[in-house]
């Protein structure tokens, strides 16, 4: 089977990212985001993905942390939609439910080619470690688009902000690694009876 790989380097006036990802990985990860919980959210998602992932990213930390986790969102989005090639095979569609100790998260994805995304629920906490999660929804934003991906995100309860992030990005990667995945019976042809995604 031809390798599912996808390249992409993106730099503008605030930030440069460069992001290998293949899909047909074994977890393996080399992330530097200079965001250390973000850094780990992305090794996660490579390890409970199955995903090999090389991410690299530079930004305007000193500014905010808003550039960097959107454009690293955009980058990965970019990243799996060259990796997809013609989405032929592919499942197409996935979800997940993860629990985390008190903590239930829940991520369904459908790779249409029409990108939306939804998040329900709340983290508690403004920081968990050195990221600001209210950019959670500006990275999975960003990453559907670029995606184009329909996404919906849900944080069903939990104590534990560090908590309801893990579990989020678990579902998630999860979700996206049955989406991504080959079906043999199905390896000619396109998920969709318009003949195009």
């Amino acid at each position: 089977m031809k390798s599912r790989t996808g390249a992409v380097h993106r730099t503008t006036q605030e930030t440069d990212i460069r992001a290998l990802l293949n899909l047909d990985g074994r977890g393996r990860y080399e992330v530097s985001t200079g965001i250390r919980f973000l850094d780990h959210m992305l090794e996660l998602f490579a390890r409970h993905g199955g995903f090999d992932l090389d991410l690299r990213a530079r930004g305007d930390l000193d500014v905010d942390q808003h550039h960097t986790v959107e454009d690293t969102g955009l980058v990965l989005g970019e990243a799996l939609r060259r990796a997809l090639g013609t989405k032929r095979g592919i499942n197409r569609a996935g979800y997940f439910i993860m629990p985390m100790d008190e903590t239930l998260a829940l991520a369904a994805i459908d790779l249409s080619g029409r990108p939306y995304f939804v998040m329900q629920g709340r983290v508690k906490a403004r920081r968990v470690g050195d990221f600001q999660t209210e950019l959670l929804e500006d990275f999975f934003q960003a990453f559907a688009s670029a995606a184009g991906a329909n996404l919906h995100l849900k944080i069903a309860y939990g104590r534990s902000s560090h908590h309801a992030v893990e579990a989020l990005f678990k579902a998630f990667a999860r979700a996206l690694r049955y989406a991504c995945s080959c079906d043999p019976r199905l390896k000619r042809q396109l998920p969709s009876t318009k003949g195009l995604l």
